[in-house]
């Protein structure tokens, strides 16, 4: 029998199981044989999402797909029962994952590691460290905090060697990577291969993301053991801690580009939410020591202990992330980890390099589906971004190369602007004595003198600032200029507090 995970998106279940295609389609999800839908909409739909919107039962979806020869798993509305399936093998698995949970449970009440580490190897010998890691994310979903899971860390460390409790917990991290990679292949039958040498392998090629974060690891490994002499030593720190603190940009491209790709696309959370949350309690600390005021014993001891955390989590990125992230991911995926890189600034003395067969890469268009706009940046149809272009607080104007109004914003305006002077010259719209001023600063975007000019002005009582701007494409063609009215008002209460 086949297996249909509930938690994978359509498009996921319909590309491994071809079949299913037709099966949804009978069932009630007509859209799922076009190919737009397909290619879009399905990427984040579920089965239990779609037939929510589509209101079709659940227990006829569960049944039909069991006639048709599938085994269910993952995500089920509370409301499904699903009928044992004939000649069902005992689920084994699911009794001793609720059993490491009470295990995990007690640990996280305060129950001494030792009395619970006497019970658990007594029942527990052959644990795989991949199941302590099933376990600890459903404690997640069920709703136990990320900060009461990282305690949970000295159960890995009450099954493996070490000599103190950091060298356990490493060692610990290390078995369930390690652990979750033999599950893997067991369950796909596919050799990824060594994880640390095909990390190494994208680590080696200059200009890779993988590349230029373990060149800032490096960097800054070097400038925490530096800080942390300086400290011993009783000198002075603070430009080293400022240089430091620039890993809040390494760790944003780390939560923006990594971890939600693990967690969404290859379910992979448990690691990932934890050490995001390491990551945002390093940075807040740093944040809080440097506006300190008193560098007593008792700020030495918290820098001390934060620069500890930064460098144990450049080992686990570097041991534990890094590697995981290397078997997972693709290269077209790479690539646009890659491109959307190149929105962070400059972090820990490392410029970022060109990956030369990124640049290469066409980016790739999104699929749109029938009736939408596709925009670089995404797709929507016109009745969304009319509605947005509406919600956003401005009043837009956007004439266009050859000096004709082309567009206005709706709603209520401080400078009327009748729809009749659609596909009007712009100038015929301003008295004559503004229109010098006003083809003054178009022929100036247009040879390229200026890209930008403010004006300030009151009207009715209150502060406007009208902002001309020229409107160019990637190659800097003049394709027009947009008039945005902005109220003020707002500014000035606040400035007055």
């Amino acid at each position: 029998m086949k297996e249909l995970n509930l938690s994978r998106s359509v498009y996921e279940l319909v590309k491994e199981n071809p079949e299913l295609q037709e099966i949804l389609a009978e069932l009630g999800f007509s859209e799922i044989k076009k190919p737009a839908m397909l290619n879009s909409v399905a990427k984040v739909m579920t089965i239990p999402k779609g037939a929510k919107m589509k209101g079709i039962p659940m227990e006829k979806i569960v049944m039909t797909l069991m006639q048709k020869g599938f085994t269910l798993s993952g995500a089920m509305p509370a409301s499904v029962s699903v009928p044992d399936a004939p000649a069902a093998a005992p689920v084994q698995s699911d009794y001793r994952t609720e059993q490491l949970k009470a295990y995990l449970r007690r640990l996280g009440a305060g129950e001494a590691l030792e009395s619970v580490r006497a019970d658990f190897v007594k029942e527990f010998g052959d644990v795989e460290a991949s199941e302590i890691m099933k376990a600890e994310q459903e404690l997640m979903k069920e709703g136990t905090p990320i900060t009461e899971v990282q305690k949970l860390c000295d159960v890995h460390s009450a099954l493996f060697h070490g000599s103190t409790r950091e060298e356990k917990i490493a060692n610990a991290e290390k078995e369930v990577m390690a652990s979750v990679q033999r599950a893997k292949e067991l369950a796909t039958k596919k050799d990824y291969g060594n994880k640390k040498e095909l990390a190494a392998a994208l680590i080696a090629i200059p200009g890779h993301p993988l590349h230029t974060l373990t060149r800032e690891n490096e960097n800054l490994e070097t400038w925490l053991k530096q800080a942390q002499e300086k400290l011993t030593a009783g000198e002075e720190s603070g430009e080293l801690l400022g240089k430091i603190r620039e890993l809040s940009v390494h760790y944003a491209k780390k939560g923006d580009l990594l971890y939600p790709l693990l967690k969404v696309r290859y379910e992979v959370s448990g690691p990932s939410d934890v050490m995001w949350t390491v990551d945002d309690e390093i940075r807040d600390e740093l944040g809080a020591l440097a506006k300190a005021t008193l560098y007593d014993a008792a700020w030495s001891e918290r820098v001390q202990a934060v620069l500890k955390r930064a460098e144990e989590m450049i080992y686990k990125e570097q041991n534990i992330l890094f590697p995981i992230c290397a078997v997972n991911f693709t290269e077209d995926e790479w690539f646009g980890i890659y491109r959307d890189s190149k929105d962070y600034a400059d972090c820990l003395g490392v410029a970022g390099e060109t990956w030369d067969e990124a640049e290469k890469q066409r980016v790739p268009a999104p699929t749109p589906v029938e009736g939408e706009i596709v925009m670089p940046g995404g797709h929507m149809t016109v009745e969304q971004l009319t509605a947005l272009l509406n919600t956003i607080p401005l009043e837009l104007t956007f004439v266009d190369a050859d000096n004709y109004n082309r567009f206005f914003n709706e709603g209520p305006k401080v400078f009327k602007r009748p729809g009749m002077a659609i596909d009007r010259e712009v100038f015929s719209c301003h008295p004559p004595k503004i229109e010098p001023m006003v083809r003054a600063i178009i022929d100036d975007f247009r040879a390229g003198r200026r890209d930008s000019v403010p004006v300030w002005m009151e009207k009715n009582g209150k502060t406007f600032l009208v902002t001309y701007m020229a409107v160019r494409d990637k190659e800097r063609k003049y394709l027009g200029t947009v008039e945005v009215v902005q109220d003020m008002e707002f500014a000035k209460a606040h400035f007055q507090k």
